[in-house]
């Protein structure tokens, strides 16, 4: 779930969460049974359709919302061109593309606080054996919200080297990146501290 809520309201957004997450646990297993490409095609079309539903400034938003998972459709491009099984690929692809289109209009339609109260009511029964529902719930929602905003400084330390040196950055800013995400959770969990902890 690569999204934040959308800015365009609709009548998902007044949904409860529970039966939105459910849907989409059931839909995305049905999708991953699918062998026929007609049928992912299909499937691609129906959530097409849904988002459309919505009008094309939401649509707009949600194919905007998918930008980050066209590098990994591209690997999957060129290795199933490769091994010469196009086919199989365009069969994961279309998959991948369907899954992540449909939790993020999951994600786009219901609010971060909302799924969290959805995870607490989900793993209390864990709390049994010692674990803590809450604490799962506030990481979730973090890796949600941290998502966005690690891709929008990993860009920008793009553009920076792209500034500065001729050669492409590639693997070099790997460890710049790393270092910022484990700096940006170091003074995340100072504010959790803060604020009290969990």
């Amino acid at each position: 779930m690569l999204t934040l809520t959308s800015p365009f309201e609709t009548s998902l957004h007044r949904l409860a969460a529970g039966p939105k997450l459910l849907a989409l646990a059931g839909l995305s297993i049905g999708l991953f049974t699918l062998q026929s490409l007609a049928l992912i095609v299909a499937a691609g079309g129906a959530v097409a359709a849904l988002y459309l539903a919505f009008g094309w400034p939401f649509a707009r938003y949600g194919v905007a919302m998918l930008r980050p998972l066209w590098p990994f459709l591209a690997i999957l491009a060129l290795w199933h061109g490769w091994t010469g099984s196009w086919a199989l690929g365009l069969a994961i692809g279309g998959k991948m593309l369907v899954a992540v289109a449909l939790a993020n209009l999951v994600t786009m339609t219901t609010r971060l606080d909302d799924m969290i109260a959805v995870v607490e009511r989900v793993t209390a029964p864990l709390a049994r054996f010692g674990a803590q529902p809450r604490v799962l719930a506030v990481a979730i929602a973090l890796v949600i919200r941290f998502t966005p905003v690690l891709m929008d400084k990993a860009r920008q330390l793009g553009q920076a080297w792209r500034a500065r040196s001729a050669r492409r950055a590639n693997w070099r800013i790997v460890l710049p990146i790393s270092l910022m995400a484990l700096d940006d959770a170091d003074r995340i969990a100072e504010a959790i501290r803060a604020r009290g902890g969990l």
